[in-house]
């Protein structure tokens, strides 16, 4: 066993020891240990259930023989860190997550590791280790919370961000707003739409890398303990088994994620974690860019409508079949020789599988859109690519053209929006605020969410940030190169006219070559002052069409 580095032979006497002190006995050092990356915290929704949970994994590593080590990694809600400099912290928040399983399983040799991840960051960032790793690894995502009601119809987090647009705006009362927030998040779990951290969820269990139905069942269901206690017992197998990720997370396997993103029309940030994790497995040959993207987006539709891009919720997903009905469904478009953390086959897993609503996931010959639910555009704004959440654009938006409005940080973008300086008919670029340029990419929900309440309705959004998985409408993000590694967008000015064409999969300004020339001899773009950790994560950050990460 991997694990005999620590406990075998007379040289770990001291090893031994240490072991002895934390309650391992002589019976204990024949059985494999069992490393448990729990991302518990007081601080998170999606989390805060994981404390109880993980001892139902511990329950199913003990009584399939094995030695359970829970340790802890980091998470940070999003929600709580948005529209202020926390932000900066949330997607190098990743690279933290994935060394710190990485520098604990290495550090104590462990022969297996259970993930137990939820939100959006945690999720991408333990799959990235088990990559380095290359372990025995299973992954117990943490679910879902039940949607919030408000006024008769679901609601969650975004419908509150949108709220507080609707309350600047005059169309809700204060007191409105406040009953909306009281019930909008009920408890547990991560935020009930086809957002960041459920998109990851769902990607994860494609992947085969978590349990059928792990991916979709609630955080709070009875049955995520059962799936608990399971996982726990099918570590134990895997490590018998040695079936390690490389086995399980290869090129096929990535592209069935891509086609279950695309067919759901999940996050626009699982265009930065897929190719991440990807990376980790690029020595086994694995590559992974935003053209294939693109390229399985034009094969595979849009079968999906979930919030935000309509009203139903993870749990109505589940309820129809969750993820495996999903792959049922768009069965002729993925391989199905995948192998899973099961041990079994993609498709020896859906044979039996049937959807059972399809209002919530459509037929193949009655989709929503006919192509995938996330799109790739490039143009002289964005030469290396950019992404939009095209399911979640009506679509008389699908192509606009207006005059821009630029501003140098979220902050500018936002008090434009409040100050109805910004009109319909605008294309507002928020740059400066990439990998490098945040630094750390920040999220644009507070901007998105102000255009969609304060009901500006033909307003289309550029940045080399990121978006929420909450955004809705005409939002570009991951413009790459970034303002700050000499891209385009960093030499746009306000009156230039823009134009987002989706369907056609381009962004361009109405601007010469030799115009970009000529502006680029003189561009000034603020360089904001970071320290500590953000600093050297800005000097080694690559750029978002590469996934952000460090190299």
């Amino acid at each position: 066993m991997r694990s005999d580095k620590v406990k075998k032979g007379v040289q770990r006497a001291p090893h031994r020891s240490l072991f002895r002190a934390c309650g391992i006995n002589d019976e204990d050092f024949k059985k494999p240990f069992i490393g448990i990356a729990n991302s518990f915290t007081d601080v998170v929704p999606g989390h805060i259930h994981l404390r109880d949970l993980v001892e139902y994994v511990k329950e199913g590593i003990r009584a399939a023989g094995g030695i359970p080590f829970e340790f802890n990694t980091m998470a940070i809600c999003d929600g709580i860190a948005m529209n202020h400099e926390g932000m900066k912290y949330s997607l190098p928040s990743r690279e933290i997550v994935a060394a710190t399983v990485e520098s604990m399983v290495k550090g104590h040799s462990f022969d297996g590791l259970v993930l137990m991840p939820s939100c959006d960051k945690v999720v991408p960032g333990m799959l990235m280790a088990a990559g380095r790793l290359d372990i025995p690894t299973i992954a117990l995502t943490g679910g879902a919370m039940v949607p919030g009601k408000f006024k008769g119809k679901n609601a969650d987090l975004i419908t509150v961000y949108e709220a507080v647009g609707e309350f600047s705006s005059g169309k809700i009362t204060e007191e409105e707003l406040d009953e909306l927030e009281r019930v909008a998040c009920p408890g547990a779990g991560s935020c009930s739409g086809l957002f960041t951290a459920n998109s990851m969820a769902c990607l994860t269990e494609t992947l085969g890398m978590s349990l059928p139905t792990c991916g979709t069942t609630l955080a709070l269901d009875p049955n995520k303990k059962e799936l608990a206690k399971a996982t726990g017992k099918r570590i134990v197998e895997m490590v018998e088994e040695d079936l390690i990720p490389s086995k399980i997370m290869t090129q096929e396997a990535f592209e069935n994620a891509i086609a279950l993103d695309m067919a759901l029309g999940g996050s626009s940030n699982t265009a930065l974690h897929i190719p991440a994790i990807a990376y980790e497995f690029s020595d086994k040959g694995v590559d992974v860019t935003l053209s294939l993207f693109d390229e399985i987006s034009q094969k595979v539709p849009h079968i999906a409508l979930l919030s935000p891009a309509g009203e139903d919720t993870i749990l109505d997903l589940h309820n129809a079949g969750g993820v495996q009905a999903v792959l049922k469904d768009i069965e002729p478009k993925i391989n199905k020789d995948c192998l899973t953390c099961l041990g079994t086959t993609v498709g020896e897993n859906i044979k039996d599988v049937v959807v059972k609503n399809e209002e919530v996931i459509h037929p193949m010959d009655n989709p929503v859109h006919g192509v995938g639910g996330l799109a790739i555009l490039k143009g002289n704004i964005a030469p290396n690519g950019s992404i939009v959440k095209s399911g979640a654009v009506p679509e008389d938006l699908m192509h606009i053209k207006g005059p821009a409005k630029v501003y140098n940080s979220e902050e500018e973008g936002v008090e434009a929006i409040f100050g109805h300086k910004v009109n319909d008919g605008d294309i507002l670029i928020i740059r400066c605020e990439g990998p490098i340029g945040g630094p750390g990419m920040r999220e644009m929900l507070n901007p998105t969410s102000a255009i969609v309440g304060m009901g500006l309705n033909n307003v289309g959004l550029i940045t080399d940030g990121r978006f929420s998985g909450g955004t809705r409408g005409p939002c570009i993000g991951h413009v790459s190169p970034e303002a700050m590694d000499n891209g385009p967008i960093g030499l746009l000015k306000d009156g230039d006219i823009i134009e987002i064409d989706i369907n056609n999969r381009t962004l361009n300004a109405e601007l010469s070559e030799e115009e970009f020339k000529q502006r680029s001899k003189d561009v000034e773009l603020p360089k904001k002052e970071v320290k500590g950790w953000l600093d050297i994560y800005r000097k080694n950050v690559t750029s978002a069409d590469k996934g952000a990460i460090m190299r």
